[in-house]
């Protein structure tokens, strides 16, 4: 199996993916296990000194103005783990908790928290035994992090708590760790808050929504140019040099994919026939602008994630010449921001592909197409309600868009008086991108029956390959009315699992 091998300088995008979603084993450099010790033993000098240090030799939060004796010391590290581990609603979902576990083991190997090796090796110990510790959807304001979640991460690695097995049975932590080989931690001076104090959840969200909404992005284009195409519009508004006069990466990106899609298409060039338009609507001849302007936040997203996973974020840190200092690193804002972005995007892009199905259902504007692309029309009712499905997912999309980071409620007796909100924010974009691929599951599926209904004029190849390929996968053609859920169910797991890109790749190439 695919190995990833954790160092002091942060982990890439791949790296988390392997580790959250493919399972890849982890490991710990030398050089991690080197600035471990060295920062391990400024933390030892510092709890042997009589003066107060933030998270060493003090309590935390509000309650910081107290110096603990060292006789209590473990207890104090043990105690917030547990009274921290208070979060309720349902589970959240393995991939979160594995990529929450990684990127703290991230941020633990850089040398700057203070934590002991053999801590970091029972966190990667725990990885590779797919043991996944149950967190809890709601439980953080994300700041000072994640405290919640990363707490009942923290809770198993001591024995405690409850976890997912790699059978996927939910048993008692210490039970797990023992069949496994795996010594619970005793936690010592500072590692309880280093364990609990990050952005990890957030950010390991942001990452998988980067990957799903790439695929998402190039998926909307290919839908596009198939409703395009299924509209007889035209495609001369797709030419570079019309989307060079407004330089936005994104848009020429998409603009070119779609260009790339109708390749060779007999349905495009019509909007002077029969009923002759001077342009295409809207959401047809703007497909690239939207979508590009999506592209663009993305890339904008992916650029905070690249800093955030190069950073070391805890409270207080241990520093290259010896200090140990308090900060305000922990502060979600940076990837609570796009978080919010994204989920912005993604409902406009949903909003737009809606459309477009609405456009093709509509006989009135859908230049011959028989009403709701319906077999016997008014003895069948065609894809009436697959659209209402599509605007059902969009008007959610739409409440999913209101920020979570534009609201802060003070905790912690008014020390922790601002926060990000940036979990709920991850949170809510993970419903989105899973709702934006079955509205761009609807529009594939109502774009490729119109398709089909264009009897005497071929398809591009890459459309028809497209089309062939959803076919194979279960997704129903024309035809009388049948049992709708189960084609559109097909039709999600087409997009879902890439299939839509992968067709339409083996005619024009890798898309951008």
């Amino acid at each position: 199996m695919h190995s990833v091998v954790v160092g002091t300088t942060g982990v890439t995008a791949h790296d988390v993916l392997a580790v959250a979603r493919a399972g890849a084993r982890v490991e710990l450099s030398e050089e991690a296990v080197a600035a471990l010790a060295a920062a391990r033993e400024i933390v030892d000098a510092l709890a042997a000194k009589p003066d107060p240090v933030y998270g060493v030799s003090t309590g935390f939060g509000a309650l910081a103005t107290r110096h603990i004796s060292p006789e209590l010391r473990a207890q104090l590290q043990r105690n917030i783990v547990r009274s921290h581990a208070a979060g309720m609603g349902p589970r959240v979902e393995r991939e979160v908790v594995r990529a929450l576990m990684f990127l703290r083991l991230k941020t633990v190997c850089s040398g700057h928290t203070g934590v002991r090796p053999e801590v970091a090796q029972t966190m990667a110990d725990v990885l590779n035994a797919g043991i996944t510790p149950v967190v809890h959807e709601y439980g953080s304001l994300g700041c000072s992090g994640d405290l919640a979640p990363l707490s009942h991460c923290a809770l198993a690695l001591m024995g405690e708590g409850d976890a997912e097995g790699p059978d996927g049975v939910v048993r008692p932590a210490g039970e797990l760790l023992r069949e496994h080989g795996i010594e619970p931690v005793e936690l010592r001076e500072k590692e309880g808050l280093a364990l609990l104090n990050g952005t990890d959840g957030m950010l390991g969200m942001l990452i998988m929504a980067l990957a799903d909404l790439d695929s998402l992005y190039k998926s909307a284009d290919i839908t596009a140019a198939l409703s395009l195409e299924g509209l007889l519009g035209t495609d001369k508004v797709l030419a570079p040099e019309l989307h060079a006069i407004r330089p936005h990466p994104g848009q020429a990106a998409s603009a070119a994919n779609m260009l790339a899609v109708l390749k060779g298409s007999q349905l495009t060039g019509h909007h002077q026939d029969d009923a002759p338009r001077v342009q295409d609507a809207y959401s047809v001849r703007c497909a690239p602008q939207v979508a590009g302007a999506g592209r663009d936040t993305l890339a904008h997203a992916r650029l905070v994630a690249e800093r955030e996973l190069a950073a070391a974020v805890d409270n207080p840190v241990v520093l290259s010449d010896g200090r140990v200092e308090s900060n305000g690193n922990f502060h979600g804002a940076p990837v609570a921001y796009v978080l919010d972005f994204l989920a912005i995007a993604a409902a406009d892009l949903g909003s737009i592909a809606e459309r477009r199905t609405d456009r093709l259902l509509d006989k009135n504007r859908s230049h011959g197409l028989p009403p709701f692309l319906a077999d016997d029309a008014g003895v069948d009712s065609g894809l009436m309600i697959a659209q209402y499905t599509q605007a059902a997912l969009v008007s959610e999309l739409k409440r999913l868009a209101v920020p979570a980071s534009a609201d802060s409620i003070p905790s912690s007796a008014m020390q922790e008086d601002h926060v990000s909100m940036g979990w709920s924010a991850a949170r809510k974009l993970r419903t989105a991108v899973d709702n934006l691929t079955r509205v761009i599951a609807v529009e594939l599926y109502a774009a490729a029956r119109a398709v089909e209904l264009r009897e005497g004029l071929e398809p591009a190849p890459a459309s028809r390959a497209v089309i062939e390929a959803a076919r194979a996968a279960g997704v129903g053609g024309p035809g009388p009315d049948r049992f709708l859920a189960p084609d559109l169910a097909a039709a999600d797991a087409f997009v879902r699992g890439g299939g839509l890109v992968a067709a339409a790749e083996t005619v024009t190439g890798p898309l951008r």
